[in-house]
């Protein structure tokens, strides 16, 4: 497998634009199998030839159109699917810019980012996206229609274009696909943004590309393996490895939602996928939940097993007795996890999101090996990953540089980067390019970390999130956050601690592993989230929690007192980023009677 490998990275033919990628699959490996989707509980494929087909049909269509090299289309989808990339492909072939937009986000940031990039077509999923995008219509000048892929009654449907798929401008395709150079723009993405309004980083053909090759040649992947895909491809995380996918010759599934996820592995059973932490924080909460639920000699070799992955590292010799345990545990606990998986999973990247140590361990242990990487849009996205070799992954980081990307810290201790990902800049807003990059042309991620001696990177906390208490004391909230939401009774927190006397915070409680607690021991657990969260025996296990997590903070960063919530923070509410970050502005305003209570004013 490894020859072939090396093969195709020394005698294929090369890609050099995003829409390169499909034909040099058709060129090297083309697929039975390039794209698969579910639709009415059938799974259906494109082969690479049919893609390839569609993406130059639809291209002679845009072109019909009229729409031109440099316009503006978006594509919004609930879920992931094969349309999304037709038509991201056939935009990109005729010079034209696309702009993937989340559909979660308010009608107000649709309107907002409609007109900014003046967008003049748009590609929605289904009905109620294009309600959505009916709602704004008036208010942007330049949107001139709207397709569905969906069936909508009396809505434009996607598969009209394909009728105007005209043989007569097949010159003009390839005069536009050869006028595309390398370094033009792409696709604007406009991030969620945790402050203020949504910045369109401006990717080119190149940023993606050479962040496609530089991340493919350390990923677990071979012509002819499957992947299961359901994050976002609106998110340039997977949209990057969606293009990985292709160039790789792997077989792609559409997950038919996150709700899906645990059937679809098990039909797919995939060799490899993305996913962001909180996704294996659930997997891992329901297979311990399961093993709660045993008795006897069953119940003590679960967490006999447990103990020993918790041991496990990749990068050391554990000797012979180690060995057989973890032989046995696999044997007997772990095996059961690879089949929930659909049993032939080689590897995980995690990303978005700082990923709990203890995961990647036992994932890892289990012989699910889970590796986390770090990036933002504005690098397109990856900058360092673990990679798959012992020595190329540390627990405890987010990897080591990309071979063409180059990482310094800077004397505040903000990380700094350099490489042909960094993206073009900030769309019409060129005094917040200027902000981002230093005088000599390194973009500020505006997150903290720190390089060990082996080259690999730690994030210890995003730049603009250090709070200063009243008495002066800096507070790093993410480490906190992250440590306590190792408990299984806890689903969200924020911290609180800007220009207060002492640290709190406000905790989620995850609402149905607290409901289990309460019946496993016997306490009244009210249907009511209001009196749940009031419950005093409820209060005085949380407390625990909140006690044994300080242990592994300073005094100063040590929650003193917490307010549990009713409800989760949710994207519907202006409180998270549809990445699932915290917008702790918003989480603030909203709480400020809450937070008031905290400190007694």
């Amino acid at each position: 497998m490894l020859f072939l490998r090396v093969f195709f990275t020394l005698f294929m033919k090369d890609y050099s634009r995003l829409f390169d990628i499909i034909h040099y699959q058709k060129e090297n490996h083309p697929l039975e199998k390039c794209f698969t989707t579910k639709y009415n509980n059938t799974w259906k494929s494109l082969s690479t030839n049919e893609v390839v087909d569609k993406v130059n049909r639809l291209s002679l269509a845009l072109i019909d159109l009229g729409v031109q090299p440099g316009d503006k289309i978006a594509i919004i989808s609930t879920n992931n699917r094969t349309e999304w990339n037709i038509v991201d492909l056939a935009c990109l072939q005729v010079g034209a810019i696309d702009v993937p937009v989340y559909p979660t986000i308010s009608p107000g940031e649709y309107e907002y980012i409609f007109n900014d990039a003046e967008v003049k077509y748009a590609f929605v999923s289904d009905e109620e996206l294009f309600d959505k995008v009916d709602v704004i219509k008036d208010k942007v000048p330049s949107l001139k229609e709207t397709y569905s892929f969906d069936t909508v009654s009396g809505k434009k449907n996607w598969e009209e274009l394909f009728e105007l798929a005209n043989d007569q401008h097949n010159e003009e395709l390839e005069k536009r696909k050869s006028e595309v150079k390398t370094e033009d723009l792409a696709t604007l993405i406009y991030t969620s943004g945790t402050t203020g309004k949504p910045k369109g980083v401006m990717l080119s053909h190149n940023n993606v590309v050479e962040n496609t090759k530089a991340t493919l040649k350390d990923l677990p992947l071979e012509p002819g393996m499957v992947v299961l895909s359901f994050l976002p491809l609106c998110h340039i995380f997977e949209r990057m490895v969606i293009y990985s996918y292709l160039a790789a010759g792997v077989e792609i599934h559409y997950a038919e939602s996150m709700e899906s996820i645990g059937d679809n592995l098990k039909e797919v059973q995939p060799h490899f996928f993305t996913t962001v932490p909180r996704l294996l924080e659930k997997v891992y909460e329901k297979i311990v939940n399961k093993g709660l639920d045993l008795t006897g000699v069953k119940r003590a070799l679960f967490f006999w097993a447990m103990d020993v992955g918790m041991e496990y590292n990749w990068r050391e010799e554990q000797g012979f007795f180690y060995n057989m345990k973890l032989i046995i545990a696999n044997k007997l606990i772990f095996s059961k996890w690879r089949e929930a998986l659909g049993g032939r999973v080689q590897g995980i990247v995690s990303g978005s999101a700082p990923l709990q140590e203890r995961l990647a361990r036992i994932f890892s242990a289990a012989g699910i090996d889970v590796r986390e990487g770090y990036g933002l849009t504005e690098t397109s996205p990856v900058l360092t990953y673990n990679r798959f070799s012992k020595e190329g992954a540390m627990l405890g980081t987010v990897g080591l540089p990309l071979d063409n990307v180059q990482i310094k810290i800077a004397e505040d201790g903000e990380i700094l980067c350099k490489g042909p990902n960094v993206m073009m800049g900030y769309y019409n807003q060129e005094e917040k390019t200027k902000e981002v990059f230093t005088e000599d042309g390194w973009f500020k991620t505006g997150d903290i970390g720190e390089m060990n001696e082996e080259g690999f990177l730690k994030i210890t906390d995003r730049k603009k999130q250090l709070m200063k208490t009243s008495g002066g004391k800096y507070v790093a909230p993410q480490p906190i956050e992250e440590k306590f939401k190792e408990s299984m009774l806890i689903e969200q927190m924020i911290v609180v601690a800007e220009q207060e006397k002492f640290v709190s915070a406000l905790i989620v409680p995850s609402f149905s592993n607290l409901r289990d607690w309460c019946a496993t021991n016997n306490i009244q657990c009210e249907e009511n989230n209001e009196e749940l969260v009031q419950n005093e025996k409820v209060l005085s296990k949380i407390q625990e929690i909140v006690d044994e997590a300080n242990d592994n903070f300073s005094h100063v960063e040590q929650i003193k007192k917490f307010k549990l919530m009713p409800r989760e923070f949710t994207i519907e509410d202006g409180e998270l980023t549809p990445t699932l970050k915290l917008k702790r502005r918003e989480i603030l305003k909203n709480y400020e009677h809450e937070i008031n209570s905290i400190y007694s004013r």
